[in-house]
């Protein structure tokens, strides 16, 4: 439930109203008209309803430059509103509880470049480097938690769902950035700290298996689901399952030891990662019915959408039997007499 807030000129106080009752919100009520000519109308939206409404709303003041839509959360009203029983199946399986316009914003804060991003990077890696130097599982955990970098993966798979091509460039850029400044930190700690090879949380990120896998694609679509359900502050649990940060400092860190099988084992670890979150993702994203509001840019968006998973799943699919290859070399070479 949230208040939809439209201020709008005063000509199109009618129809505005008669939108609010066709697309089912709650309640409805307007401000008093000022002095520039517009007023405000207020509309309490179900969930359920709110996508079809601003779609709506966008296509009859897409003309009008002082037209403003203002979504606010609503924490409780009485009296209570009951959900609706006439909703579909399929609409319940569809719908999210944020709309479009609100996972943008929400999803976009993740991609920004700036000054806070790069800090976060930048410590997260000392401390995940130190953290696995030393063994320690609590400091591994809190880099995880503190590092940015699973927002850029999740603004990208979205923004080609969108078609939006300066969010996915946006996107793109934050994690080749962070991904790289990451790497670089690490390998210098590499290169002038003496690190235990032996370490438990060092090795833990050599070796990939088909469980890794797994995992990779469940936190994926978990992430996604906590944003669209409004729970985003799930998000705290996936960035601990499926961390980005610990594989690419232990890359850093054993190639700063010019340890390149174990290196390999950690790239392949974070390439799974990636891919799998990004394709669980895309998957969530097109089940839940997240797509642009224009028709063109829909179809658009649609082809690309099928495009993007079967790239995923192509590279998904090198990245298994790339693994497999990698177990069975590791296998033979062990039962080879020296």
């Amino acid at each position: 439930m949230r208040i939809v807030e439209v201020v709008a000129p005063a000509r199109h106080a009618k129809e505005l109203m008669a939108m609010a009752r066709f697309y089912g919100a709650a309640d409805c009520w307007w401000g008093a008209e000022g002095p520039d000519g517009r007023q405000a109308l207020r509309m309490l939206v179900p969930d359920q309803a709110r996508q079809k409404l601003l779609d709506g709303l966008q296509s009859l003041l897409e003309k009008e430059s002082t037209g403003r839509i203002v979504i606010q959360t609503v924490n409780a009203t009485l009296p209570r509103v009951a959900a609706g029983d006439e909703e579909s199946a399929e609409n319940k399986r569809s719908s999210v509880a944020n709309t479009r316009e609100e996972l943008y914003t929400e999803i976009a804060k993740g991609a920004q470049l700036d000054g806070n991003f790069l800090l976060l990077v930048a410590l997260s890696t000392v401390v995940a480097a130190i953290g696995m130097t030393e063994d320690n599982v609590a400091v591994v955990v809190g880099a995880m938690v503190i590092a940015p970098l699973l927002g850029p993966i999740i603004a990208f798979a979205f923004a080609t769902s969108l078609g939006d091509r300066q969010l996915s460039a946006q996107a793109l850029t934050a994690s080749s950035v962070g991904l790289g400044l990451a790497l670089l930190l690490a390998l210098l700690i590499g290169l002038v700290s003496p690190i235990d090879i032996n370490s438990q949380e060092i090795m833990a990120r050599t070796e990939v298996g088909l469980d890794s896998v797994a995992l990779a694609l469940a936190s994926g679509a978990a992430a996604v689901l906590s944003l669209t359900t409004g729970l985003s502050s799930a998000l705290v649990g996936v960035m601990v399952a499926v961390a980005l940060l610990p594989p690419t400092a232990v890359i850093g860190l054993l190639l700063g030891h010019q340890r390149w099988e174990l290196a390999l084992g950690a790239a392949l670890l974070l390439a799974v990662n990636v891919v799998c979150v990004l394709l669980s993702a895309k998957v969530v994203f097109l089940i839940k019915g997240v797509k642009p509001r224009g028709w063109l840019q829909t179809r658009k968006a649609q082809t690309s959408m099928t495009l993007y998973i079967a790239l995923w799943a192509i590279l998904l699919a090198v990245l298994i039997a790339a693994m497999l290859i990698r177990g069975s070399l590791g296998d033979l070479l062990q039962h080879v007499p020296l």
